[in-house]
């Protein structure tokens, strides 16, 4: 005798209870739903009195896969990386690290000064300085209490 699990909130496996299983398995594998969601890398963003901090982790790549643009107050990041094949092919059974290409784009404060942008990229990680106006950092202060 064999069990069949049945499940009465989904009314669709009621007639082929395996059926909608081997579909559901199928497209939430790792392989394939990793690949249905864009993936961009993740970013830290911190501020100090004389500067925002992006750092954005992006392994694999080169500085020159690398280009900044600022359009007004958008600082946009992107990258492309070209896959050079070099005649040795592989047979690979399952491919999960690959970058072709991203944009993240972040909108900055009216404090920071556009001038002073400067990018650095070691260790998989491109570091992003932001100076601020000289205005932004005379800001803050101390207020006595009476």
């Amino acid at each position: 005798m064999t069990l069949v699990k049945f499940n009465p909130e989904k009314k669709s496996n009621a007639l082929m209870p395996g059926f909608n299983d081997v579909f559901e398995t199928f497209f939430n594998d790792s392989f394939f739903s990793d690949r249905m969601v864009s993936r961009v890398p993740a970013a830290n963003i911190s501020e100090t009195p004389e500067n925002f901090h992006i750092e954005l982790a992006a392994p694999g790549l080169k500085k020159d896969d690398f280009k900044l643009n600022l359009d007004r107050n958008v600082l946009s990041i992107s990258a492309e990386q070209k896959n050079e094949h070099d005649g040795k092919e592989k047979n690979y059974n399952k491919r999960e690290y690959s970058y072709n290409s991203f944009v993240r784009s972040f909108t900055l404060p009216e404090t920071a000064d556009d001038s002073k942008i400067e990018a650095e990229y070691t260790d998989g990680i491109l570091k992003i300085n932001i100076g601020k106006k000289e205005e932004a950092k005379n800001i803050r202060r101390q207020i006595e209490i009476k």
